[in-house]
């Protein structure tokens, strides 16, 4: 998610496709995401919720408090979105697998 000041608000390429979340005076004024089919088919919140999940801003928990959604509907919506939940690194899984199994 990117950060800026409201001065360089002409500057921000909306094609990046992320959202992205203005300041003034270091203080957040509002978010910028994408208009797209999937926010239009989704909701803007769901779509946020998304979005914030996807790039690591949010548990699920909290991106499920946004949609408006239970825990497992939030996975649901995720994982039909191909949203990776989990994110191990496989070396890092391995060693996990065999520290739980010693």
């Amino acid at each position: 998610m990117d950060v800026f000041n409201i001065t360089n608000l002409n500057k921000y390429d909306v094609e990046q496709g992320h959202l992205a979340v203005i300041t003034k005076e270091g203080n957040p004024i509002f978010v910028a995401m994408p208009f797209t089919e999937e926010m239009l088919k989704l909701g803007v919140f769901k779509m946020l919720a998304l979005k914030m999940l996807e790039e690591k801003n949010l548990t699920v928990q909290q991106a499920a408090k946004i949609a408006g959604l239970c825990l497992i509907d939030m996975l649901s919506l995720a994982s039909s979105q191909k949203i990776d939940i989990v994110d191990y690194d496989p070396k890092e899984l391995d060693d996990e697998l065999d520290a739980y199994y010693e």
